[in-house]
Order: C-alpha cells, then sequence, then structure tokens
C-alpha cells in the first residue's frame, strides 16, 4: 500500500454547513433541505435534487455564483473536519504512505481545503481537473497524483457507492468504504458495496492500522 486517497464530503469534511448555508440561501428551515438531501439519497438520486425539490427549474451554478456575489458563498474551517481526519492522515505519512485528497468539489473548495494545511501530499478537485467522478477520466487523473504507485497498490476512500467505492474497484484501486454520512451509512451493508470494498470502516483511524498491516510495519 503506497497512496491513500480520499474522497473529501463525508469522509474529510461534515456537510453539515454546506447544505445549511443552502438553505439559508434558499430561506427555507435547514431541516427542510437535510430532510430532502436524505429522502434522495434513498432513492439513489444525485444530492442535488434536493434542491431541485425545494426550487423546480433551479440553476444552480448561477445561484452558486449569486451566493459568492453576495458573500454567502462556500466557507471551510477546522470544525469541518472530523476529528480523525488530521492525526490519521498524519499517521499515515508517518508510515511513508502518500496522502492524496481528491473529490467532487469546486476550485474554490480545493483553495480552502489548501488554507487548512492539512497533513496530505495533494490537494485536488473535479473543479479544478475539469472531470469528475464517477467519470473514468477522473480516476486517470488519481492515478497521476499517486507518484508511481500502481492501482492495485493505491487504496480510494469514500462513502458513496456511486462516485467512489463501485467505480473506484472498477478501475483497478483498492477501496475503502467508509460508514460515515448519509451515503455512508445508509449503503455500507449493501451487497454490491461488499462485493467491491476491500474494507468497510468506521473511522480514519483503521487505516493506519490497515497499513500497518499491509505494508508489515
Amino acid at each position: 500500500m503506497k497512496c491513500i486517497v480520499f474522497d473529501i464530503g463525508e469522509t474529510l469534511v461534515r456537510d453539515d454547513r454546506y447544505w445549511a448555508l443552502w438553505a439559508d440561501w434558499l430561506g427555507v428551515p435547514r431541516h427542510t433541505v437535510s430532510a430532502l438531501v436524505g429522502a434522495v439519497v434513498a432513492q439513489g438520486r444525485d444530492n442535488a435534487d434536493a434542491l431541485r425539490l425545494l426550487r423546480p427549474g433551479i440553476d444552480i451554478g448561477a445561484e452558486y455564483a449569486a451566493r459568492e456575489a453576495a458573500g454567502r458563498g462556500e466557507y471551510l474551517d477546522e470544525t469541518d473536519l472530523y476529528d480523525d481526519v488530521r492525526p490519521a492522515l498524519a499517521a499515515l505519512r508517518e508510515l511513508g504512505v502518500r496522502v492524496v485528497i481528491a473529490g467532487n468539489q469546486t476550485t474554490k473548495a480545493a483553495a480552502l481545503l489548501r488554507a487548512l494545511d492539512l497533513p496530505a501530499d495533494l490537494v485536488a478537485t473535479s473543479g479544478e481537473w475539469g472531470c469528475a467522478k464517477p467519470g473514468k477520466e477522473f480516476f486517470t487523473r488519481v492515478t497521476e497524483t499517486a507518484a508511481g504507485a500502481q492501482p492495485w497498490e493505491t487504496v480510494y476512500v469514500g462513502d458513496h457507492p456511486a462516485n467512489d467505492t463501485l467505480p473506484a474497484a472498477a478501475f483497478g484501486f483498492r477501496t475503502a468504504h467508509m460508514r460515515r454520512g448519509p451515503w455512508g451509512h445508509l449503503w455500507a451493508d449493501d451487497l454490491a458495496v461488499a462485493a467491491a470494498a476491500d474494507w468497510v470502516i468506521g473511522s480514519l483511524h483503521d487505516l493506519v492500522d490497515i497499513a500497518r498491516q499491509e505494508n508489515k510495519l
């Protein structure tokens, strides 16, 4: 195991603030947005469909730009990180594992993550790459970040079966399904996920133990 690549939302970063800011912008209760996100997740739909249910015909890109222009746009700080992120990523690097963060996020999210100075060798997002999961091009770009590690020497960690576990496994990566957030919990016991995932984990600290075992450290 030479490289571990991490999804972002609900793997490293809580999505609470993300959806709360959308609720405030659209003028609806935060609970309403959360409930709708849960509903579309359970139906296997795109999470952005929660916003489309609230505002049929919404141009999400245009609304995102309007939020940014109004000073009410995307924001991340230390409180958005799960508690195990810094210690687990730091421990992996101490074991000699290359740590990469790469997920479906905006260009601004990449800048916000870099500003947090996480213990990672590289941070990249779909907004910067111009391609997104579950597309093959995204995972091809992931291999380019692995500094020579082959797909079978690389682990992709994520919470979403359709965006993370299944396409990463199909590409040839080893995979860890994160039992975290609505997607991670809902689909952790799914048979397809169980078949595709090398591991189902509840904490990033589990990866430290796995890396020690795999690399016989």
